[in-house]
């Protein structure tokens, strides 16, 4: 394991739990709730979890299962 893998932080475009592929949307708006609505890349917003990870409007997280798994940093 990496020291990035070992923070958190995604270094590529696959999950590091399950190796199945995560796909990098750019966020939006952060709720209150820990939802963040995000930019998908293909003209849709969809609205994601972002509770495990330390992220700002603007960033691009790794999403796998609705779920923020890692900033691209």
């Amino acid at each position: 394991m990496t020291t990035s893998e070992a923070r958190g932080d995604c270094v590529g475009d696959h999950c590091v739990t399950c190796s199945d592929e995560a796909v990098p949307v750019r966020i939006l708006r952060i709720g209150d709730d820990g939802l963040a609505e995000v930019d998908t890349g293909d003209g849709r917003v969809e609205q994601v979890s972002v509770a495990l990870v330390d992220a700002a409007v603007g960033d691009t997280v790794l999403v796998h299962a609705k779920e923020a798994i890692g900033v691209v940093r």
